[in-house]
């Protein structure tokens, strides 16, 4: 375990402590998962955090440790752990490759199934109400989570593939058809020019929130292309002001 301050972003208010933790998961091996919370008495809310392709890496604990330290317990799990337990790939053509290879052994029952694992374990830690922020591929799955499970909030971080069925956690139907099944609130974080989510997918996300009558908000930045997200600056500051605002009041209602 360790102790230490958080200083990642925007800084909170608590000192932090983190560790490795595994989840059982039915009946096959455990879950590896990372877990950063508060020093101070809890309980507090918690927060699942979706990593990207590349797995829970420094960048995915960085999220995690900056969420502890603004009150959060925040947990995130290794989608990995069925086919490559505890990989940290290379943020690199030959990384992104193998991620995409990984990404194609995933299915929406297990992805569903390790979420629904990794919320009991935050309940059973003292979480009462938890939501869950997730990055590119990670925000995929926060996308199909809100419309099976009791999320109080997703933050979507560029998640792509939501209208197609491209990536096999997208099938049988486009996750995007799914849409009206969602009772918590969304916020979707995308640049303009982000190549995986275009301006046109943007647009069908936005009508399929709208039609369904969740409570959400798109947020587009001008000029912004994919995975900015602690990369600009100025982006990255409201985008981290935007999640904090919607955890704190999803947490409080």
């Amino acid at each position: 375990m360790n102790l230490r301050n958080t200083n990642v972003g925007i800084t909170g208010p608590y000192a932090i402590r983190t560790e490795h933790v595994d989840i059982p998961v039915g009946n096959g091996p455990p879950m590896g998962a990372y877990i950063a919370r508060p020093t101070a008495p809890g309980p507090f809310p918690g927060v699942l955090v979706g990593m990207e392709l590349f797995g829970v890496d420094a960048g995915v604990r960085d999220v995690c440790d900056q969420l502890a330290g603004l009150g959060f317990v925040t947990l995130a799990p290794d989608f990995h752990h069925r086919t490559a337990p505890g990989s940290e790939l290379p943020r690199d053509p030959a990384g992104r490759e193998r991620g995409f290879e990984l990404l194609g052994l995933m299915t929406r029952t297990t992805v569903l199934s390790d979420v629904r694992a990794a919320m009991d374990h935050l309940h059973a830690a003292g979480s009462e109400r938890v939501s869950m922020v997730g990055l590119s591929l990670g925000g995929h799955i926060a996308y199909v989570a809100a419309t099976e499970l009791d999320l109080a909030a997703v933050v979507v971080f560029y998640g792509g593939w939501l209208p197609s069925t491209d990536i096999s956690i997208s099938r049988p139907e486009p996750t995007l058809s799914l849409t009206p099944k969602i009772t918590g609130r969304v916020l979707f974080l995308v640049g303009e020019e982000d190549h995986v989510v275009p301006p046109a997918q943007q647009r069908e996300i936005t009508q399929a929130l709208r039609e369904a009558g969740i409570r959400h908000e798109m947020v587009v930045y001008p000029g912004i292309g994919h995975g900015f997200l602690g990369t600009d600056r100025t982006t990255s500051a409201d985008a981290w002001r935007r999640v904090h605002a919607l955890l704190q009041t999803s947490a409080e209602n």
